[in-house]
């Protein structure tokens, strides 16, 4: 299942069952799981290891040095799960400083042309659309959908958030909303999100409620959640959204 033309170093560790199209280029120090599936023309260096399942489109890029000019050499790492897609053009950077390491979970669908920085850290079940880019230091929390936009290093993405399509995330995305604009701004929740995933009408109303004490009374954030906390049901889900915001050290999209 490994095309002639590949060049796979010798002391690469390639799973059971993978599959290595025509040109591609793996690393000395990379292993793949069992049953990845590299289409044609991908690299995948560095000191890099993906988990199982995982398909690879042609001319994607993964686990290659840092583009952060802050490198100073050492061992960084890109630690990849399972069962990932990762279409035509997507690079995917290892970490800047020695011991780092940037980390993308499992179920992800990674579409054409998107950028993944160095020392991002994304959980599972994200789709990033095609185009979407992440600085450096960039944590994507599971089920968050980004389309096409640019989101700024240090910025977080909160669960179940989504992105609106060429917006410009400078700031934290709270999860369980919808973030849109240049800046963006935290427009409503994310209610087909929400509904698709199966969460309560309690859950939606009460997110709802938070979402209009936050953003349009006029508040102070550290105001509002705290009447969001006298207030509304202690929701886990409530509760994980005050606790996100109060964490933020960038400030969240308002």
């Amino acid at each position: 299942m490994i095309h002639s033309t590949a060049i796979i170093h010798p002391n690469a560790i390639i799973g059971a069952g993978c599959e290595v199209g025509p040109y591609c280029v793996i690393g000395e120090h990379v292993t793949l799981g069992e049953k990845c599936k590299l289409h044609s023309h991908v690299v995948i260096d560095g000191h890099t290891r993906l988990g199982q399942g995982n398909e690879i489109f042609p001319f994607a890029s993964i686990g290659l040095k840092t583009q952060d000019l802050k490198w100073q050499g050492g061992v960084t790492r890109t630690e990849i799960g399972d069962h990932n897609t990762f279409r035509e053009y997507v690079s995917i950077h290892s970490a800047t400083s020695d011991g780092g390491v940037t980390v993308v979970g499992s179920h992800n669908h990674v579409l054409a042309y998107s950028h993944i920085a160095h020392d991002c850290q994304l959980g599972s079940h994200i789709i990033m659309s095609n185009a979407a880019t992440l600085g450096g230091h960039v944590m994507v929390e599971d089920h968050a959908i980004i389309s096409i936009s640019a989101v700024h290093q240090f910025c977080r993405v909160g669960k179940f958030a989504m992105i609106g399509g060429c917006s410009k995330v400078v700031q934290d995305v709270p999860p369980f909303m919808i973030a849109d604009g240049n800046p963006a701004e935290t427009r409503t929740i994310n209610k087909v999100g929400l509904e698709r995933n199966g969460f309560s009408d309690e859950v939606q109303t009460a997110l709802r409620q938070a979402y209009k004490i936050i953003f349009r009374e006029g508040l102070t954030v550290s105001n509002a959640l705290v009447k969001i906390e006298a207030e509304l049901p202690a929701l886990p889900e409530v509760k994980y959204l005050i606790d996100f915001i109060r964490a933020s050290e960038r400030g969240i999209c308002k």
